[in-house]
This record gives C-alpha cells, sequence and structure tokens, in this order.
C-alpha cells in the first residue's frame, strides 16, 4: 500500500464526500478517484478493500470534528455555570452542522455498520471513547450535571443535528438555538 499521508488524507477526505453524496452504495474506489481528482486506480493503491476505506472515513470524521486545543482551552476559562453548558452546546452543534458532509457520512457508516461487523465493532469503539471524553470533560471541568446529563445531551443533540442536516426546513436556525437552550435547561442542573 501506498504510503503518501497528504494524499491518503485526500482520498480518505473524499471518500467522506462520496458518502454523503451519494450513500455507502457509491462508495467505490472510482468514486473516491474521481472526487479526489487522481488517476483511476489511486484510492486502490492506498486501501486494501472498501472496508478499510470505509473504516478510515470513519475515524477522519471524529478527527475533522476534534474542536482543537484552542476551543478546549477557551471552555476551561468559562464559568461553571448552566449558560457555559449552553454556550459550550450551541459552539458544538455549530460546528458538526457546519461540516454536514461528515455528519451524513457518518450516518451512512452507522447504517453501513449494520452489515458489516468489523465496521461496527470500529465505529462502536470510537463513539464510546469520544463520549467518554466528553463526560470526562465535563466532569473534569466540574461543569453542573453529571454523565447521564452528558449522555441525555448526546442523545438529544445528535437526533436535532440529524433533524438541521436531512430536513433542514423543519427547524431553521432560531428554532435550533431555541431547541438547544431548552435542552441544556431542561437536563442541566442549576
Amino acid at each position: 500500500m501506498r504510503q503518501n499521508p497528504e494524499r491518503r488524507t485526500a482520498l480518505v477526505d473524499a471518500a467522506i464526500e462520496v458518502l454523503a453524496d451519494q450513500g455507502a452504495r457509491g462508495l467505490t474506489f472510482r468514486a473516491v478517484d474521481q472526487r479526489a481528482a487522481v488517476p483511476t486506480g489511486t484510492a486502490s493503491n492506498y486501501f486494501p478493500n472498501r472496508d478499510a476505506l470505509l473504516v478510515q472515513a470513519g475515524r477522519r470524521v471524529f478527527e475533522r470534528l476534534d474542536p482543537g486545543p484552542e476551543v478546549v482551552g477557551e471552555s476551561l476559562a468559562l464559568p461553571r455555570t448552566r449558560a457555559s453548558v449552553d454556550r459550550l452546546m450551541h459552539e458544538m452543534v455549530g460546528r458538526i452542522t457546519a461540516y454536514p458532509s461528515g455528519q451524513l457520512a457518518m450516518l451512512e457508516l452507522r447504517l453501513e455498520s449494520t452489515r458489516r461487523p468489523e465496521l461496527r465493532a470500529v465505529l462502536t469503539e470510537q463513539i464510546r471513547a469520544n463520549l467518554q471524553d466528553n463526560i470526562d470533560f465535563h466532569l473534569d471541568s466540574g461543569m453542573p450535571g453529571d454523565a447521564d446529563t452528558v449522555v441525555h445531551l448526546y442523545l438529544a443533540l445528535n437526533w436535532l443535528i440529524l433533524e438541521r442536516l436531512t430536513l433542514p426546513d423543519l427547524f431553521d436556525q432560531a428554532r435550533t438555538d431555541a431547541l438547544v437552550t431548552s435542552l441544556v435547561t431542561q437536563l442541566v442542573p442549576e
């Protein structure tokens, strides 16, 4: 397999776009090559099979959605209040909805994982670790609420994000913002 890391990343990013646009059935090496604007056969030189490409796409979505040290640092500087949690949840929803192809690709990967046990195992591990990181951050930073608070916010906001990306006319931005605040108010103690 080829080892050019920049080319590999470009191919995985192209795979994410293909997943978002065409679904899992549309994810072929040829489609990825076309989306990445590379010669036909390039993706097959980097990935041994389609499953490996699916797994890498899932990992890459999480990399791209990571808020980064600057946002984490700003979060740690906030007061430990419900209002701060509200601000963080608005930032998170904004960050995720600003990368719609990543979230739609992840939805396709989740659906595909129902038929592919290896992909299911990888996604379960990734999502479990991501959720645990969020719980740990919340608890370690002293924000109000407990582990269940984080899980409830995760579940509710994920569905709200799904609605925004798949049925964007259902809730406009103002309604989405109001719903985020309402969820935080209902789930996060004073």
